[in-house]
C-alpha cells in the first residue's frame, strides 16, 4: 500500500506540485511505495517545499483507492487542500488550513 505525508494535529495530507511520468507537472499528493522510503524520504521532501518543522508530520499508509481519491478531491488546484477525516478524503479551501 502507498505511504503519504500527514500532518500529526489536523490529518491534512502534504500536497504539492508534481510532476508525473509524462513529464507534466500536476498538483498533487506526493506518495512513496513502501513505509521505508517514506520514512528516509518525508522530512527531506518537506524541507524541499519549504515546510518546518518535519516533526509535525509522519508517514501514514493509505489504500491505492483513497490515494487516487485525494488526488481527485484536489482537482490540479493549488488552492485546495485535503485531509484524512474518519477514513475518509476530505477536501476544503487553502483558505480554511491553519497554514501549516
Amino acid at each position: 500500500m502507498p505511504f503519504v505525508i500527514r500532518h500529526k494535529r489536523t490529518n491534512r495530507i502534504f500536497s504539492c506540485m508534481l510532476t508525473n511520468i509524462y513529464d507534466f507537472e500536476y498538483y498533487g499528493v506526493k506518495s512513496w511505495d513502501s513505509r521505508e522510503e517514506a520514512e528516509a524520504d518525508f522530512a527531506s521532501f518537506l524541507l524541499l517545499h519549504g515546510v518546518e518543522p518535519a516533526s509535525d508530520w509522519e508517514p501514514a499508509e493509505v489504500d491505492e483507492r483513497l490515494l487516487k481519491l485525494f488526488n481527485v478531491k484536489l482537482n490540479n488546484d493549488p488552492e485546495k487542500r485535503v485531509s484524512l477525516m474518519d477514513g475518509k478524503a476530505v477536501a476544503m479551501p487553502a483558505a480554511d488550513d491553519d497554514g501549516k
